[in-house]
């Protein structure tokens, strides 16, 4: 086999016997034997993506097969290292070449000479089927890493280890399987681009809880739900995923950096690190993988690295716990499809990009998932991705179809953004479609008006949007004064609840029973303004400057259960002494 024709990434092969290659096989791509993915063969021609710089390849040059898929290495070590799109370990990659990744380089990704302390949970003799524990790990402080039959396999244990420590490609046990006996590492191998297999898919009815207003009360997710956070630039996509991984109660976060900005994913490597888990006091990386690939990385590898951080996710999921993906963002990975298409010179469909877009979208969304595991455990898998539309244009071909496969959408607002209004998420063009799935956990784990309230802010805030073409067209003096009180109480909700800053060590990160008691606030005080309303009580009596900027400013004052007490107190006293002078 030899390369006949060199396009960029896309290289055509000249193959002898077609037997010896097959679609998506791994292979290794002339004499700097550079990575690459066969994408099509055609009788005695291959085409191959490959997934490193293809500058000084020259045709004739030989191509040799691996006989594998491109595959990630899933076990201890995971958590905490950072790697690229096809799970090179940037750490080592810097020892070895320095600052700029060198070309035909392979790096193993797990650590395969660190000693491991096993504990087996399995004997000689037991039976044991694909996604079984047969040992565990204390990878982490607080993480503790399952060792599990490969999904593919099932036998009899022949032979097992003790506990003691191990390298990642010692032999743990040895299997019997109907094709001979198998041995079980510490890791196991995985083609990235076939989902994992799970017993069943449960009903998402457990919230995935962010810390963020905006989110976790109007538009929350659920544990194993999809989410589109689409806007243009400037407008916080970044920093809301950034705080998404540091506060969500997701017990594993997986970073995919996909195609982004370098100085944006250097924030993440430098910040994420010495972040404390808010859960745990330990670092952030203790509990997170870091994909990075930025946009000046080989455009191949941006389209795979989404698939490594997916398969990467999966693997923890199937351990039994909460992992969420924020994928940063997947307009650079579409991107990356339409440039090989391009390539490829397949036929381009709207806007230049695949006509197979919608289904490669659909297919990575799907991923995602509340599930009973093949070893009985639950797990669930989140995917938040992040959508750049070109000039903030929700009408692009990527963004609708992420919309047609998503069931969270937080819309980001240009104007909110310039107005430092954040997290930007526009309350009037976003959505959830998990608010009613998971009414009953916020029922009977927060309050039984939770989702009362909900709804009366949401009310609000749509009657003073229609309230906005008025008061720019005649001004606010000319409403009546029940109507001054609808937006008065909606700015209240806009500043006071759905703006959070990020910077902010009171208010970073809000408790779910504070989101709650926040809201149940203005709610109250509007329910008690509109009876004086209704009673003639001017409008700049019942709410008074001085008391509109305590509930604009109460989301920092309050920090614990006696300051919300006091608050309220201060609140019902002021609307007792207008029903004394009101009733006289």
């Amino acid at each position: 086999m030899y390369i006949q024709q060199i396009n960029g990434p896309v290289v055509k092969v000249k193959v002898e016997d077609t037997e010896k290659l097959f679609i998506n096989e791994m292979v290794k791509v002339g004499k700097l034997h550079l990575t690459g993915e066969v994408i099509s063969i055609d009788e005695n021609i291959a085409t191959i993506q490959v997934y490193e710089e293809t500058s000084m390849l020259k045709p004739s040059e030989p191509i040799e097969g691996t006989g594998k898929m491109l595959s990630v290495a899933l076990g201890p070590g995971l958590l905490g290292n950072i790697y690229d799109g096809i799970q090179r370990p940037l750490f080592r990659l810097e020892e070895r070449t320095g600052s700029f990744i060198g070309r035909g380089i392979e790096e193993f990704g797990l650590d395969i000479s660190k000693r491991w302390e096993v504990t087996f949970l399995k004997k000689a003799g037991e039976t044991v089927k694909g996604g079984d524990i047969i040992a565990k790990v204390q990878e982490t402080q607080n993480i503790v890493h399952k060792i599990m039959i490969p999904p593919n396999l099932s036998g009899r244990i022949v032979e097992i280890k003790q506990n003691d420590t191990y390298r990642i490609l010692d032999t743990l046990a040895k299997i019997r399987t109907k094709d001979g006996v198998e041995e079980i590492k510490m890791f196991h191998e995985w083609p990235v681009r076939i989902p994992r297999p799970i017993k069943s898919k449960l009903e998402p009815n457990i919230p995935l809880i962010t810390g963020q207003r905006v989110i976790d009360v109007f538009f929350p997710i659920s544990k194993g739900g999809t989410a589109a956070i689409p806007g243009g630039f400037g407008t916080g996509k970044t920093i809301t995923q950034h705080q998404l991984a540091k506060w969500s109660d997701a017990d594993i976060i997986v970073y995919i950096g996909c195609g982004e900005r370098g100085n944006e994913m250097t924030e993440v490597l430098e910040e994420f690190p010495n972040l404390k888990d808010p859960k745990s006091d330990s670092p952030l990386m203790d509990r997170t993988v870091l994909i990075a690939n930025t946009s000046n990385m080989p455009v191949s590898a941006r389209e795979a690295s989404i698939y490594t951080g997916v398969t990467i996710a999966e693997y923890y999921r199937d351990m039994g716990y909460n992992v969420a993906i924020m994928a940063d963002s997947t307009s650079r990975w579409a991107e990356a499809l339409r440039e090989l298409s391009a390539r490829l010179e397949e036929m381009p469909a709207e806007e230049g990009f695949p006509s197979y877009l919608p289904s490669r979208i659909g297919q990575f969304y799907e991923r995602a998932g509340l599930t009973e595991n093949l070893n009985g455990t639950s797990g669930s898998l989140t995917i938040i991705g992040a959508v750049s539309p070109p000039g903030g244009d929700f009408s692009d071909p990527v963004t609708q179809n992420t919309t047609r496969f998503v069931k969270c959408f937080w819309g980001l607002d240009r104007n909110l953004a310039y107005a430092r209004h954040y997290p930007s998420i526009n309350w009037i063009t976003s959505y959830s479609g998990y608010a009613e799935d998971l009414k009953e956990w916020f029922t009977k784990n927060i309050s039984d008006n939770w989702d009362h309230y909900r709804r009366k802010a949401m009310e609000l805030l749509s009657q003073d949007d229609a309230l906005q073409q008025t008061i720019k067209i005649l001004g606010e003096d000319v409403l009546p004064d029940n109507q001054k009180l609808i937006v008065s109480i909606a700015r209240i909700i806009k500043i006071g609840i759905l703006q959070q800053s990020a910077f902010s060590d009171v208010d970073s990160y809000c408790p779910l029973e504070k989101q709650f008691r926040l809201l149940k606030i203005v709610i109250d005080v509007y329910n008690k303004a509109t009876d004086f309303i209704k009673k003639s009580v001017a409008f700049t009596k019942v709410l008074p400057a001085e008391i509109v900027s305590k509930l604009l400013t109460m989301k920092e004052e309050i920090k614990n259960t006696e300051e919300f007490y006091n608050f309220e107190n201060l609140i019902n006293k002021h609307f007792e002494d207008l029903e004394r002078e009101y009733s006289n």
